[in-house]
């Protein structure tokens, strides 16, 4: 099913290129932001020549002042949503800049959320919940994959529960995105598998998402066909600089499929694993995304006849059953090359199973899933993965 009415979310402006950071100035100033909060973590903070020096000496050539919140952690917890709130007060700011990855963007997003709609975040997890705009927020994104830099989801774990849950909302999409390439080019290899990953798991599924449409489509179709083929190039070589280029393009553009077609149960099963065993969610992603298409094939299996082809399997003169299975097959070959691991060595506990799988179809990603499932089934899912 394609949804016959649609509408469309992304932010105002979105930079692209090698050396678009340099604009981060004149945008602020254009936003009028007097002095924003700079959301990144300790180790972008203190890298000579990296994202966060540039973005100062960006501001800092505008003219615009700023301070810091730089204790984002991975996968970022509801403590430090409350301390970036504490930071943003403490310094009078005025305005968010998000500068890394996912963690990053997610966190800012969720400091904008306290300061605006209520000290208790996990009271707003769900969709359309907030009743308040955010700050300005700008991102600056230095990882091909998340894509948290323009969409309107923000994941954040409670840490007391060790539960990831989803805030969705038009008012988390920030107003100004940043993808340079050229920050990305000493990203670790696994980081690079990860995020990548992530990103493939937002086009497929993206196009078999029961919220498609005919935009989302093109944007999924042709993200699938640049990760296949520059994933493993910026893998191999980080400083394969067209490689980089297009894999930035791929998350950008899987991005704005899947904020406008939303996921499925791969990522509401991957956040619970993040959550309980604070593993990376890219990782998470594709370590459950061959076990769960396998399963969603019967829902739409021309579809996943498709995503075969666009990863440059040959299906000539095969049914749609088996070219499909071709994508599942792609799909977890390309995994393997880039050393995703399974989710047994990402720590996962089969004795946690079915609470992973009761919050797992309580997940805002869960409902456009192509194929209904019940908790048994998830559970199931999980085993097969885990045996894998």
């Amino acid at each position: 099913m394609v949804e016959p009415n649609t509408d469309f979310m992304m932010p105002n402006v979105n930079f692209f290129g090698p050396g678009v950071i340099s604009k981060i100035g004149d945008r602020a100033k254009l936003l009028n932001m007097k002095k924003p909060l700079i959301v990144t973590g300790p180790f972008l903070k203190n890298l000579e020549g990296g994202a966060v020096k540039q973005t100062e000496a960006s501001l800092k050539a505008a003219g615009v002042d700023y301070a810091f919140y730089d204790q984002v952690e991975p996968n970022p917890k509801t403590r430090n949503v409350a301390e970036g709130k504490q930071a943003y007060l403490d310094n009078n700011c005025d305005s968010i800049i998000s500068v890394g990855g996912g963690s990053s963007h997610d966190c800012a997003k969720g400091i904008g959320i306290v300061l605006t709609n209520g000290d208790d975040i996990t009271k707003l997890a769900g969709i359309d919940t907030l009743e308040n705009p955010l700050p300005p927020l700008m991102a600056v994104n230095t990882t091909a994959g998340t894509a948290s830099e323009i969409t309107r989801h923000a994941v954040i774990t409670n840490e007391k529960t060790k539960l990831k849950f989803v805030v969705i909302s038009w008012r988390n999409v920030p107003l100004v995105s940043f993808n340079d390439p050229m920050l990305m080019l000493d990203i670790p290899q696994s980081l690079t598998a990860a995020t990548g990953m992530d990103a493939m798991t937002h086009c497929v599924e993206s196009y078999v998402s029961t919220h498609r449409n005919d935009i989302t489509d093109a944007q999924a179709i042709q993200g699938i066909k640049l990760i296949s083929k520059y994933l493993p190039q910026a893998y191999a070589d980080g400083h394969n600089i067209e490689a980089r280029t297009k894999m930035a393009e791929a998350a950008l553009i899987a991005g704005m499929a899947f904020n406008n077609a939303d996921l499925g149960y791969v990522h509401a099963m991957a956040h619970q694993l993040g959550g309980q065993y604070d593993a990376p969610h890219g990782e998470c992603c594709a370590s459950l995304m061959p076990t769960v298409e396998q399963w969603n094939i019967v829902a739409c299996p021309e579809r996943f006849a498709d995503i075969a082809r666009f990863m440059g399997e040959n299906v000539d003169g095969l049914s749609v059953w088996d070219a499909a299975q071709k994508a599942i097959d792609a799909l977890a070959r390309l995994a393997k090359s880039v050393g995703i691991r399974s989710i047994k060595e990402l720590g996962a506990k089969p004795e946690d199973f079915e609470l992973l799988a009761e919050n797992a179809l309580k997940d805002g990603n869960a409902g456009p899933n192509p194929r209904k499932g019940s908790k048994e089934d998830i559970v199931k899912l999980f085993q097969e993965a885990y045996n894998k």
